[in-house]
């Protein structure tokens, strides 16, 4: 009996020191509860209350001698915990596993080896790249002969477009494009013919005629901004022309291609005076029966795009298809979209002082012309953006008042039903100079001449693909080659009576949007019942 009442109080020494064990377990989890939730201010203070009163119990934990007995006595005769210490202890229990468990998880993310974490970027990137980049191409336009048979006869457009693994970014696309092509293509021996205009300004017309036939279609090819014939992008165009067996000219803007200027006029991409006269003068140059189309890069792409829409009878007798790659729609906000930072501004600056550079190579022409005028040709020559050069430059010399009527002037995305040549046309959604937005997939999407092919990625005349880009089989020279060699050479005439069928429909629809009576006198206007039974007639 007494052996057992000496043991008990080593038995409540043993228990409380375990108490303490736990308490102080109990105050280090709860101290990092309360760091991990300072937002919850009643959930902290309950918990504060807690730890406190445990703290208290902890400095008490070890009793005098004297005091051994009462305390024992206590713990015997002291009823169970209060239930809402329970739930609040059950509380901080859960809260703890849960604080534990993340924990666990940053503890093992931040040790994960470098091997394993690299695998997981890599992995997370794949699935990325497969989700958002490889893409099958939008064809935007109506249905309709024009569709059917680009479906029909071009794979390309059904194939996903899978952009270079490791070079999918819009400006790195762009700028990767021009220097791979740079480097890898040589340089090419054209034929050189300078043309005299009727204004009496000169343009060089380079041919490549290298392995054609005499009846051999032709393609006349027109640069963008800056460029001429030696340029990268349309040397790889030529490259793959060459390869299909057809004719190629390359017709270079007022002042490039190493060609003196004659007139103080240069070149716009509104003006479309000079390529009718291009184009007159190759179709006599080739043989009757040989077809011609044309395709334009850039600002290239609206010339051409302005002369189908302005002269579209005269360019359907002289042109059997048409092609254009990297447009700027909307000049408004493909101005805008250039001259955003960083990267695009650099583009833009780029671009700027090449223009800048051409001026300068003709200064000796503008000197004494421009001398009391109000064109300050310093100041053109310090000019940093497009719109700044074209503002004080290009506006002020094709007689614009502003710079946004020109802009005006020379956007496409609201002519699209003026055009009756078969037109396809390849845009990026991440084109830097063109932003997805300003793209006319609804207008394209009612036209019968127009075929707008958009891809995921590509950027400003880039489509590189491949996990090493190629610098002559890229997806643009790929699609450049299949259309025009199914458009031109047409060995079953389908195209043909595709082209006839669109322009019936074309025909038909001007008819009945634009009745020529109706235009030519505001007299013999129709009242709109009797308009409307007559558009009903015509369909």
């Amino acid at each position: 009996m007494l052996c057992t009442f000496v043991q008990m109080p080593l038995k409540a020494a043993i228990k409380a020191q375990k108490q303490n064990l736990k308490n102080n377990e109990l105050l280090s989890i709860g101290r990092f509860t309360l760091m991990i939730n300072d937002n919850s201010r009643s959930a902290s203070a309950a918990l504060s209350q807690q730890l406190s009163r445990y703290k208290q119990q902890t400095l008490h934990s070890q009793p005098q001698p004297q005091q051994r007995n009462l305390q024992l006595n206590r713990e015997l005769l002291r009823p169970a915990r209060d239930q809402s210490e329970k739930l609040a202890l059950r509380g901080i229990h859960t809260e703890a596993a849960s604080v534990t468990m993340f924990y666990s998880m940053y503890a093992y993310l931040s040790h994960l080896p470098r091997l394993h974490a690299l695998g997981l970027a890599i992995f997370a990137y794949v699935v990325y790249y497969l989700i958002q980049v490889v893409k099958r191409p939008i064809i935007a336009c109506s249905d309709g002969p024009f569709k059917q048979y680009l479906i029909k006869k071009m794979p390309t457009l059904e194939n996903k477009y899978w952009p270079t693994f490791w070079c999918v970014e819009s400006r790195a696309q762009t700028v990767l494009a021009s220097l791979l092509r740079s480097k890898g293509l040589p340089r090419v021996n054209y034929r050189r013919e300078i043309l005299s205009l009727k204004d009496g300004g000169e343009v060089a017309l380079d041919w490549m005629e290298d392995g054609c036939d005499e009846d051999a279609p032709c393609v006349i090819i027109l640069p963008g901004l800056t460029g001429e014939s030696q340029a990268e992008y349309i040397k790889c165009l030529v490259f793959a022309a060459q390869q299909a067996a057809m004719r190629v000219v390359v017709f270079n803007n007022r002042g490039l291609g190493g060609i003196e200027l004659k007139t103080p006029r240069l070149y716009c991409a509104a003006n479309c005076e000079d390529l009718c006269e291009v184009v007159h003068h190759v179709r006599r140059t080739l043989p009757a029966h040989c077809k011609l189309g044309a395709t334009g890069i850039s600002m290239g792409g609206l010339i051409l795009g302005n002369y189908l829409a302005r002269k579209s009878d005269e360019a359907r007798v002289n042109l059997s298809a048409a092609k254009i790659i990297s447009v700027p729609w909307d000049v408004h906000k493909g101005s805008a979209s250039i001259e955003k930072p960083v990267i695009n501004n650099l583009l833009g600056r780029h671009l700027a002082g090449s223009l800048c550079r051409t001026l300068r190579n003709h200064l000796e022409v503008y000197r004494d012309i421009y001398q009391d005028s109000d064109i300050d040709m310093q100041r053109i020559l310090r000019c940093k953006t497009i719109k700044e050069f074209d503002a004080l430059f290009t506006a002020k010399q094709f007689g614009y008042a502003h710079v946004n009527d020109y802009y005006t002037d020379a956007t496409l995305h609201n002519k699209l039903d003026q055009i009756s040549v078969p037109l396809l046309c390849l845009s990026a959604a991440d084109d830097p100079f063109q932003p997805l937005e300003a793209i006319p997939i609804k207008a394209a999407n009612q036209c019968t001449h127009v075929a707008i092919v958009i891809t995921a990625r590509g950027g400003h005349i880039g489509f590189l693909e491949g996990w090493w880009p190629s610098t002559k089989d890229q997806y643009m020279c790929r699609l450049f080659t299949e259309y025009f060699t199914k458009a031109l050479y047409d060995e079953d005439g389908e195209f043909e009576r595709a082209s006839n069928k669109m322009h019936e429909t074309y025909l038909a629809k001007q008819t009945v949007e634009f009745p020529s009576s109706s235009i030519a006198s505001p007299s013999v206007l129709l009242p709109v019942e009797q308009l409307d039974q007559h558009k009903l007639k015509l369909m």
